[in-house]
């Protein structure tokens, strides 16, 4: 198990290639320290883990790695379905152009959904294609605490979780600050 940078994991995601609207997440507060953990799962890409925290307003930081190659029955009820919260994985437009040619289509399924009666989640699904997200699905988030999909899958990934957290507790230290920026 190789341990990186959130960012970097967050890219590994990005890079997958996988099916953009078939990744799930849990996510909420650390268990016992600072920041929050975060799984992303998708059935033929992984299953990744994120440890990070808010060192200041402007800056996250965090820890990272892949602890499984695929979703498989085990996992699949520890991760959220249907429409519990939804998240995004969201890159910028290249230059200017690609920028006003996606405000543009945004613009348009806007407007479609404002005069149509449709679901939240299906607008959500509609802006997340326009906007070419590499990857977004349901979410079980708690901001108050920890969902308990959360808790299984810490015990199901026991050792990552320690490697992680070592590592973690160690970029808190190392940055100083005692405690997150709220």
């Amino acid at each position: 198990m190789k341990v990186r940078d959130w960012q970097d994991i967050v890219q590994d995601v990005v890079d997958t290639n996988a099916d953009p609207d078939s990744w799930r997440a849990v996510a909420g507060d650390r268990q016992g320290g600072l920041g929050e953990d975060f799984y992303v799962g998708h059935p033929s890409a992984g299953v990744f883990l994120l440890k990070t925290y808010a060192k200041n307003p402007y800056e996250v930081r965090g820890v990272g790695t892949q602890v499984a190659r695929r979703i498989d029955d085990d996992l699949d009820s520890l991760f959220a379905n249907g429409d519990r919260g939804r998240f995004a994985v969201q890159q910028g437009p290249a230059d200017e152009s690609e920028a006003e040619k996606k405000a543009k289509d945004l613009e348009t399924v806007l407007q479609t959904h404002a005069e149509a009666p449709t679901k939240p989640s299906d607008l959500f699904d509609d802006v997340m294609e326009t906007l070419d997200s590499p990857a977004y699905g349901p979410m079980a988030y708690d901001q108050y605490g920890r969902p308990d999909e959360l808790d299984g899958l810490a015990d199901t990934f026991e050792e990552a979780e320690g490697i992680l957290d070592a590592e973690f507790d160690d970029l808190v230290e190392d940055d100083d600050v005692g405690r997150g920026f709220y």
